[in-house]
């Protein structure tokens, strides 16, 4: 936690702070965004831009898995991990595989996180799986960034939440999910030669990255269907509800109504003034039914919202900043089940937890932001 304030010192207080962290999302975001070539000779140049998941998303999906698999060719991925595991196995005592999935988190989305560390997830343990799956819920991806900043969000806020997020949410899932297996990246750094156990040997790299493009549809397309069906199971309970609600003269239930109420002491509690709190509530409640790209279209364009106080709009710009909500419950079943069949009922088992989980993280950043920041106007909507 004490690591979490420093970054939302350093990137809220500083400007090279945040001019850094933009500066690796922005690289994350451009190398993604070559799969809209892809795109664009397959269809058009004008269905490559479109912003719906099936345009933009998954195309990045499969880029993205080829190219890992080439970087695992070359032993950058091994390396990158081996090296990168000192610094918090010195810190937060996490193992190297859960925390190179958090760190990379924001910068290339959930699922792909969980793609950087394929080989290491079949030996993974359950308290890795959790942590893997909580970083991911805790932010957003580079990728996606740019549609949310096109809304009239604050770059620097949505920067800012997501580093904060990655210390917070190995926390939370240590908190939530304790070590008591013991695992291969644990209090040790692993070798390359040991991230290379049990994998595939390819004759050179364009070998690796038609076998990285064949596995990354398979993971695209159970990407597809997973969330296709979470989402359409979300809108018949939200039928479902209102129809009952009609009954007992409730106008409008759905179960963002009902967790616009249950959140309302968090609003409370994150310093809401107190005509926005149930605004902010059913915001938070708005992302974790649907997803957060609803809750800031919603919060930019939709009344009583866009008429919210300048503080209740920041603080809603970092409660919103996560993948957290039950469509991306999908994303994670499919991605981990792909890439680890062995762990598909643990990770079935973990999914909820680490949503809850995940999504308190970014709450709690939402809190760390609202007690560092000292101009909040700088970043409200539409600066």
């Amino acid at each position: 936690m004490l690591m979490q304030f420093i970054v939302a010192l350093f990137v809220l207080r500083t400007g090279a702070g945040y001019d850094f962290f933009n500066f690796i999302s922005t690289l994350a975001r451009d190398f993604l965004g070559f799969a809209k070539d892809g795109v664009a000779f397959l269809t058009s140049t004008q269905v490559s831009q479109y912003g719906m998941f099936f345009f933009s998303v998954l195309p990045a999906i499969i880029f993205f898995v080829a190219v890992v698999h080439i970087w695992y060719q070359w032993g950058l991925v091994q390396w990158v991990v081996s090296k990168g595991s000192y610094f918090f196995i010195w810190t937060t005592r996490t193992s190297g595989c859960e925390s190179a999935a958090a760190t990379a988190a924001p910068f290339i989305g959930q699922g792909e996180n969980a793609i950087l560390v394929a080989r290491l997830l079949p030996y993974a343990t359950s308290s890795e799986l959790h942590a893997i799956m909580t970083s991911g819920f805790a932010t957003i991806a580079g990728s996606v960034l740019a549609s949310y900043i096109a809304l009239g969000l604050n770059p620097q806020a949505m920067v800012s939440s997501c580093i904060m997020s990655i210390p917070c949410s190995l926390a939370m899932s240590k908190l939530r999910y304790p070590e008591v297996e013991l695992s291969q990246t644990n209090g040790r750094v692993l070798k390359p030669k040991d991230l290379n156990k049990d994998a595939k040997v390819y004759t050179n790299w364009l070998e690796a990255f038609i076998e990285g493009a064949t596995l990354g549809l398979t993971v695209a397309g159970m990407v597809l269907t997973s969330t296709m069906c979470v989402v359409s199971l979300v809108a018949f309970i939200n039928a479902v509800l209102t129809w009952f609600g009609d009954f007992w003269n409730i106008d409008n239930l759905s179960l963002t109504m009902i967790f616009g109420y249950i959140l309302y002491p968090v609003a409370f509690f994150l310093g809401t003034p107190s005509k926005d709190i149930m605004d902010v509530a059913r915001l938070i409640a708005t992302k974790l039914t649907f997803n957060e790209y609803v809750g800031y279209t919603d919060l930019t364009t939709m009344k009583p919202y866009t008429e919210m106080d300048e503080r209740s709009k920041f603080i809603a710009t970092y409660c919103l900043c996560g993948f957290a909500n039950f469509g991306s419950v999908g994303v994670n079943i499919g991605v981990l089940k792909t890439l680890a069949p062995r762990k598909s009922k643990q990770v079935a088992s973990l999914v909820i937890s680490a949503l809850i989980t995940g999504a308190c993280s970014t709450i709690i950043s939402a809190g760390i932001a609202s007690m560092v920041v000292n101009d909040v106007g700088r970043f409200s909507t539409g600066k």
